[in-house]
């Protein structure tokens, strides 16, 4: 299966960069599809006009088949505004004592809208198409096809992988527990979607016959190999690239990566109102007590927008959403193009040492 989804994708490894809003850069996307693998931009935050210059940036950058990720999220939101008041207090007075200027505001749009972000990505026609946090409509894998894009929707369960699979799917990415940033459950709590990667897939590959992509905790050739033995087409890895000079995450985010244990890791609601894997930092910490009252996302993510840009500027990791998978302290400072070259090494020795090859 591995070969052919891959020759399908235009691709020479079977690694895809995984696809995170807010931190992954027409750079970063370029410089990974250039080296043989599927850089995937992560457009859940952008406006439509920015997802096409952002296309038409990486385009310039290579001629490599690339991927673009978006959020599916309803047109309208009903928010409960003593929550929002709420919220906006706790968070006003925690950048009060943390020393900040900032404070939080009302948007004029809770997100961007979805039907308007969908329409810019036809129009851009990456070679791959992938969704999280819903499914599309029939209609819209219809249209996605028409102009020859790969649909891959994102699942943290057997019954949210059928579902893409009844849906007309070309592939689903499998979010085990172990996967950093936004949680994509759309069938379940978040909390029931949180299954291993080693149990998950061999799960799934029983359940659906379309291609399966591996994601969470992925860190080295060893783990691509592993998932590929339990079913998997591809690996996507978001946590490994964090640290490469050509991400957009920020330069205090990227220090405390390599610096985490693996108990730090853990499930955030208080960045975005919505389920997130991360680092356990001091703005987690301090919320904790508020996290399950703040509004759902897209709510929480708005108010916390400048807060933690402001965070970044002022050089304090601690106090903004630093996502990052289960393996974070597997992570290594270099290029994009030079990791890939790494990580399929690393995959290629694997292989000859279990004697696939």
């Amino acid at each position: 299966m591995a070969p052919s989804f891959v020759a399908r994708l235009g691709i020479e490894h079977p690694l895809i960069q995984a696809p995170m809003s807010g931190s992954t850069t027409p750079a970063l996307v370029a410089a990974v599809s250039n080296a043989g693998a599927l850089g995937s931009l992560g457009a859940g935050y952008l406006e439509p006009q920015a997802i096409l210059d952002q296309a038409d940036e990486v385009r310039t950058l290579s001629d490599k088949p690339f991927g673009l990720n978006l959020f599916v999220l309803p047109e309208s939101f009903e928010v409960d505004m003593a929550a929002v008041d709420a919220a906006r207090r706790a968070l006003d007075a925690l950048m009060e004592r943390e020393g900040l200027a900032v404070r939080t505001t009302i948007p004029a749009r809770w997100a961007p809208s979805f039907h308007d972000q969908f329409a810019a990505l036809c129009e851009a026609r990456p070679a791959v198409a992938s969704f999280a946090f819903d499914l599309i409509t029939s209609a819209q894998v219809r249209q996605l096809k028409q102009l020859g894009i790969v649909v891959v929707g994102t699942a943290t369960t057997v019954a949210e992988a059928r579902a893409w699979e009844a849906l007309g799917a070309d592939a689903v990415s499998l979010q085990s527990a172990e996967a950093g940033g936004h949680r994509g459950t759309f069938l379940h709590d978040a909390e029931d979607g949180m299954i291993g990667l080693f149990a998950l897939l061999p799960l799934a590959a029983r359940a659906v016959k379309i291609p399966l992509i591996a994601a969470g905790g992925i860190m080295d050739g060893r783990g691509m190999l592993a998932a590929e033995v339990l079913g998997a087409a591809a690996s996507q890895l978001g946590t490994a690239f964090l640290a490469c000079p050509e991400c957009g995450a920020a330069a205090g985010w990227k220090r405390d990566l390599p610096q985490s244990a693996e108990q730090d890791v853990t499930t955030i609601r208080s960045f975005s109102g919505r389920a997130a894997r991360g680092l356990r930092n001091t703005y987690v910490k301090a919320m904790a007590d508020i996290s399950a009252s703040l509004p759902a996302y897209p709510v929480t993510n708005a108010l916390t927008s400048p807060l933690r840009k402001a965070a970044v500027a002022a050089g304090r990791p601690d106090l903004t959403n630093e996502w990052c998978g289960q393996g974070a302290g597997l992570s290594r400072t270099m290029p994009a193009g030079e990791l890939v070259a790494v990580l399929m090494d690393e995959y290629a020795q694997a292989r000859r040492a279990f004697a696939f090859d």
